[in-house]
């Protein structure tokens, strides 16, 4: 019939005979929505009064945040946890690991079946030899549903491999070279099947090595013909007997295309382009801030065992960070019974909770501005990992590279490692012994302004400045959020105008000393705060910000928004323009005074 795999696999699941170019209805095995996504997935049946066509067949996986330790995932997470226990749908939760890797070893997908997930790395599938596809929340939304969903059949592209990588390359040194040659839109579009010698031998940690790159050449999967190791794999694991789905012998492909892996070097992707692939010699001695071994490409136990032989007896660089993320909890806890993880903990390594870590931002792998980070990902795009640099590695060349402090092969590890100098001739400033009113204008003693009233007590610093929010630096960034978790209070930076007053009850900023929940006040203009008391260290980080508070019970009058009032910091009162009225407050104690001239405590 001239049928590909694809073409095969597509056709069994539309009861027909399809070819490359149709677009048809296709019928989904397995279907997956993940911590990141499943929320909105959640929202679209909701939304459209939907029923789960088999919850059986349908999954969630929280692998983006293995930890919960994100406030947006773990509000994700819930939502999804309620929706499946309403549903009946199986959860794989935060201690679970990669989803994907999970079908795999669980059996849940087989050769030649059809998976959907929330992750565009679920071709990593075809390393098995099934189909599988990331999409989009109303996609997987509908084949929850509806039990299928509609698919382009693509072209296949036939790769042979010649000859077998020599000692010491690995399958990600293998896939970094497909990548090298195909570049970032080289299998756009197509689907792919690999042959050759070696492929008939890989481990199944191998094939999904270089199964889960597909993506970063555009691909929409790469297929592998089941051989003896796959099919041990299932026939341990299933009660099924697996049949595997070949190509038909005159299938017909777009193109063959040949490439010899018989002289591959470690190789290595320079940071922003994936595609970007030289031998590992040409960047060798770069200084690196840490590394990284894990993700859906290389996180499974050969990866992890690979790392240990090279790390064992041996010590991370000083002032290098290893992070290291096994994929699932099984490899997990196959590493912690054969002595992997102690190994890793010996080299001076942090080890995280099973799932995808440095690919999801605020999780193990992420890196700081001006951070040079050596990681086994798949993707090294700018951001992706944080605002650093970041290449891509076999576990071997990160390993080598963190026991060295910098980028360097398993063959050339350095006895001697290479630490982080420090320039000792930074030039300081000299010293300011300046009186504050010196070169210093003076700030005024009287503030006028319009009032917000804000008739609540016990005014934590989480009410004023959320603690998701917590990396902002910025002040006028900060200032977006001031007040963003007191319920009704969500809009106040719009609505505020620079020289307001907020009026409030008694121990306003209590809570932790955090002193964000000053400076939003300050980054938004607000020109001070008149409350019956403050929190104590709320009070001290305000007057060394040299922000005004004031300790007045002007809330117990009827007073409302957007009347005026001025304030003499000196003389202790507070007036009310429009009624006359005048109120007493606190005086500025004299180094209150002394600070709020200077500007601050610094």
């Amino acid at each position: 019939m001239n049928r590909t795999m694809i073409e095969k696999i597509i056709s069994a699941h539309c009861q027909r005979t399809v070819k490359a170019g149709e677009i048809v209805e296709v019928g989904i095995d397995v279907r997956i929505a993940r911590d990141f996504g499943g929320a909105n997935v959640v929202k679209n049946i909701l939304d459209n009064d939907l029923f789960i066509d088999d919850p059986s067949k349908t999954y969630f996986t929280f692998d983006c945040n293995p930890t919960g330790s994100d406030q947006k995932y773990t509000t994700n997470q819930q939502i999804c946890r309620r929706f499946a226990r309403e549903r009946g749908i199986k959860v794989y939760d935060i201690n679970s690991g990669i989803g994907t890797h999970i079908a795999i070893d669980e059996g849940i997908i087989k050769p030649g079946g059809t998976l959907i997930s929330t992750d565009s790395h679920a071709n990593i599938l075809g390393a098995v030899g099934a189909f599988g596809q990331g999409m989009g929340d109303r996609d997987i939304a509908a084949a929850w549903a509806f039990g299928k969903i509609w698919f382009k059949v693509p072209k296949t592209i036939k790769i042979i491999l010649k000859g077998r990588p020599s000692e010491k390359i690995y399958a990600k040194d293998v896939v970094l070279n497909l990548l090298k040659n195909f570049g970032a839109s080289g299998l756009l579009g197509y689907a792919a099947e690999i042959y050759g010698e070696w492929t008939e031998d890989m481990t199944l940690d191998e094939r999904i090595t270089i199964a889960s790159m597909a993506t970063e050449m555009g691909g929409i999967i790469i297929l592998f013909r089941p051989n003896k190791n796959i099919l041990s794999h299932f026939n341990i694991i299933s009660r099924d007997k697996i049949e595997k789905i070949l190509p038909d012998m005159d299938a017909e492909y777009e193109r063959e295309v040949e490439i010899d892996i018989s002289k591959i070097r470690p190789l290595i992707s320079r940071p922003g382009h994936p595609e970007d692939v030289v031998d590992v010699e040409k960047v060798e001695g770069i200084k690196i801030d840490s590394a990284f071994i894990g993700s859906c490409t290389n996180g499974r136990f050969e990866d992890m065992k690979t790392a240990a032989k090279i790390l064992k007896g041996k010590r991370v660089a000083p002032g290098v960070v290893l992070k290291i993320v096994p994929s699932t909890r099984e490899i997990w806890k196959r590493c912690l019974d054969e002595g992997i993880i102690e190994t890793f903990i010996k080299a001076g390594a942090l080890v995280g909770n099973p799932g995808c870590a440095g690919c999801a931002a605020g999780q193990i792998g992420q890196n700081g501005p001006g951070e040079v980070t050596i990681s086994t990902g798949n993707r090294n795009f700018v951001g992706k990992q944080g605002k650093g640099d970041v290449y891509l590695a076999s576990p071997a060349t990160v390993a080598a590279s963190a026991i060295s402090g910098v980028i360097v092969s398993e063959d050339k590890i350095l006895k001697k490692p290479v630490i982080f100098v420090v320039d000792k001739k930074i030039k300081r400033r000299p010293r300011r012994h300046e009186s504050i009113n010196v070169r210093r204008p003076r700030r005024p003693i009287e503030l006028i302004g319009r009032i917000w009233v804000i008739r609540i007590d016990n005014i934590d610093t989480d009410m004023i400045f959320h603690n998701r929010y917590l990396t902002i630096t910025d002040a006028k960034e900060m200032a977006r959020y001031a007040l963003n978790n007191i319920e009704g209070w969500e809009d106040f930076p719009e609505k505020a105008k620079k020289g307001d007053i907020i009026v409030t009850g008694k121990n306003f900023g209590a809570g932790s000393s955090r002193q964000q929940a000053v400076d939003c006040f300050i980054g938004l203009g607000i020109q001070a705060i008149v409350a019956k008391s403050f929190g104590a260290i709320y009070e001290r980080n305000a007057i060394n910000s040299g922000f005004p508070i004031v300790v007045s019970d002007l809330i117990e009058r009827d007073i409302k928004d957007g009347e005026k009032i001025k304030i003499d910091l000196k003389k202790g009162i507070i007036e009310r323009i429009e009624t006359g009225e005048v109120v007493e407050c606190e005086p500025f104690f004299e180094i209150q005074m002394e600070l709020y001239q200077r500007g601050g405590l610094l």
